[in-house]
């Protein structure tokens, strides 16, 4: 996405001479956000660009009264450390509060600019994706999913997705039909030396689920994988596992406001994302165990191929999550609230009693959120802290 500035300088001064002592300030931006800043005609609306307010100068603020409404909130303004433009910049963000807008000044360091610009930047981006977006729900969410509808009105008006339910019947028929969809993954899967027939029958299920992602254009899916295990004797952890690699958020169990979750911090971070059980809880330490059977491979620092834990059988998948800073996530049904968190993955497990990837997370928050106000059973992990970021869209 390109960062464009629409540029504003009051008459009185030499544009000039003032762009000519503005070039440092917009270069070190523009070094640091690894992209040129596109300069844009006030008045007219671009597609795919993250539009700025820059104010060059003071003795602009009545010019911008004049036009302020042909810009869509919020309103982002650029403001120097010269020529008055802060000045100017605080008598229009005070303007537009007594409006009612939405707006906020990015000035101070480059560095500071840089970091403010590119989260912005991200949250603009991320809202713009969702507004096209089509989520799948194959299958009706798992029986025991009692806390975790999702309104799908709701969704559609607050942050533009489109949810629509799929029959389980018409991926089964896909998944017998066999197509020849193929995963760069195969050849890594099968040179793990698991089970050749569990390995053919986890990849019968992604191709029929990739197939059903194709035919609707889904950009999420979501599936009550466990009935795949009675017709097939197989789960779908590894179909889940490729999607998500391939850039289609894959979620498990029918759990729409989990897959949501995934979506928009896959969305706003570029990383990929775990959904996982929180399976132990530790007050006094603030630690949660997550576990789950599935996660990208591209997310692992190194995995082998076990059972589905639940079952016994099909294709389990037993990662090993890089330790560090991650953020932990998740998104209401209703779509009114949310928790997030900065979080230390502190170390990878292998408990014989808990699904097969599983890791200790040492959380910012306090866990008694667990205890006393969750947002259902499902949350969704990612690798660095994002957790500033996820508020930032929310507001």
């Amino acid at each position: 996405m390109d960062i464009g500035l629409y540029h504003l300088i009051s008459d009185v001064h030499n544009e000039g001479y003032i762009d000519n002592t503005l070039d440092s300030f917009l270069a070190e931006i523009e070094k640091g956000l690894g992209k040129k800043l596109i300069k844009l005609n006030i008045g007219q609306k671009y597609e795919d660009v993250f539009p700025i307010i820059f104010i060059k100068s003071g003795g602009v603020e009545g010019k911008f009264k004049e036009i302020y409404e042909r810009f869509d909130e919020p309103y982002i303004i650029l403001a120097s450390g010269i020529h008055n433009s802060l000045a100017a910049s605080i008598e229009i963000l005070s303007f537009l509060r007594q409006k009612g807008k939405k707006a906020e000044i990015v000035h101070g360091s480059s560095d500071y600019v840089v970091k403010r610009i590119s989260e912005l930047e991200a949250v603009f981006e991320t809202k713009k994706r969702l507004q096209s977006a089509r989520v799948g729900v194959v299958g009706k969410p798992s029986d025991w999913l009692i806390a975790s509808n999702m309104d799908y009105d709701i969704a559609k008006k607050v942050l533009g997705i489109k949810i629509m339910d799929i029959d389980l019947k018409e991926l089964v028929s896909e998944i017998d039909k066999e197509h020849d969809y193929r995963s760069i993954r195969e050849k890594e899967l099968y040179d793990t030396g698991y089970d050749k027939g569990s390995i053919d029958g986890a990849l019968k299920i992604y191709r029929g689920l990739r197939y059903i992602v194709d035919k609707y254009k889904l950009n999420a899916v979501t599936v009550r994988c466990f009935d795949l295990l009675k017709i097939y004797n197989s789960s779908g952890c590894i179909a889940a596992s490729l999607l998500n690699d391939e850039g289609i958020i894959a979620g498990c169990e029918g759990d729409v406001p989990s897959v949501i979750s995934m979506l928009i911090t896959n969305y706003l971070t570029g990383r990929p994302v775990f959904m996982a059980n929180p399976s132990r809880i530790n007050i006094t330490s603030n630690m949660v165990t997550f576990a789950h059977c599935t996660l990208p491979l591209s997310m692992a620092e190194n995995y082998r191929l076990d059972t589905h834990f639940e079952s016994g059988i099909g294709v389990g998948i037993k990662g090993n999550i890089k330790t560090g800073r991650c953020t932990v996530f998740k998104l209401s049904g209703d779509c009114k609230s949310f928790f997030v968190s900065g979080a230390d993955l502190v170390e990878n497990l292998n408990d014989k009693n808990l699904c097969r990837t599983q890791i200790n997370v040492k959380l910012d928050e306090d866990v008694s959120y667990f205890f006393n106000n969750p947002l259902g059973n499902h949350h969704i992990i990612c690798t660095g802290d994002y957790s500033n970021l996820i508020r930032e869209f929310f507001k």
